[in-house]
């Protein structure tokens, strides 16, 4: 369980998207920043053929997490047929 700081910082933030309807605007902002960020950093280290390589790590790392969350998806699903 994560401290008190961390729920009085959730209960902070639903407050205020209850009361300014501009906060996903400044939100998107935001985001869009990282990714823009992240792209410089990726067009960056593609440039080396280290950074070639630690990108495809990074994508097959990518493709196994999610295969992996499919596979925890499906065998959920299965043992909940299973159980009825």
């Amino acid at each position: 369980m994560r401290d008190k700081s961390h729920m009085d910082q959730i209960e902070r933030w639903a407050e205020y998207v209850k009361t300014h309807d501009d906060w996903k605007l400044k939100l998107k902002d935001f985001i869009n920043a990282q990714f823009e960020i992240a792209n410089r950093f990726y067009k960056e280290l593609e440039k080396t053929p280290e950074g070639r390589e630690k990108i495809r790590l990074l994508r097959e790392n990518k493709v196994k997490r999610a295969v992996s969350q499919t596979d925890k998806k499906s065998m959920a699903s299965v043992l909940k047929k299973k159980s009825k």
